[in-house]
């Protein structure tokens, strides 16, 4: 297990998972949304997202947290380890929540308010981004082993093993 990515719909808690498998196996973390986002809330050219992307995948181990599905074949086929973090739909509305007014490292800024156009892409992800995920998971899944825990219990007692 030396090239991990974490994926799942947003406000599962791939970060806080990311950076407990980070303390575990002391691999480097990279964020998705680090790199993505800047601090004055725009974004990165997708060119130069891929470019920083694919010098990571080139990197001996490493961990990498975030979805971005245009992003996500590329990253399988690099990947070792896959962490899908399923959980139901009020679990990922509520994590959204909670982390809104924290300082986090895996963002380039602290979230105010529960935006509504992220919301509905948190109520949209279940249909819309995650059949393609389990898609690209049965395509990818030579040669990686695949977690997928539907529940934080799940996650948690995997970390703690």
């Amino acid at each position: 297990m030396k090239k991990i990515i974490v994926i799942g719909c947003p406000g599962a808690g791939k970060s806080c998972f990311s950076r407990r498998l980070r303390d575990k196996y002391n691999l480097p973390l990279y964020y998705l949304d680090m790199m993505w986002h800047l601090p004055d809330r725009t974004n990165v050219t997708r060119e130069e997202f891929a470019k920083k992307l694919e010098e990571i995948l080139k990197i001996d181990s490493w961990i990498i947290d975030g979805n971005y599905i245009s992003t996500m074949e590329m990253r399988l086929k690099y990947c070792d380890t896959v962490f899908l973090l399923d959980y139901p739909l009020d679990v990922c509305l509520d994590g959204a929540r909670r982390r809104i007014g924290t300082k986090r490292e895996d963002m380039p800024w602290m979230e105010e308010t529960f935006d509504e156009e992220f919301k509905q892409w948190i109520l949209d992800f279940p249909e819309k981004q995650l059949p393609r995920v389990y898609h690209l998971l049965q395509q990818y899944k030579e040669g990686k082993e695949i977690h997928i825990f539907k529940t934080r219990e799940e996650a948690d007692k995997y970390l703690d093993e």
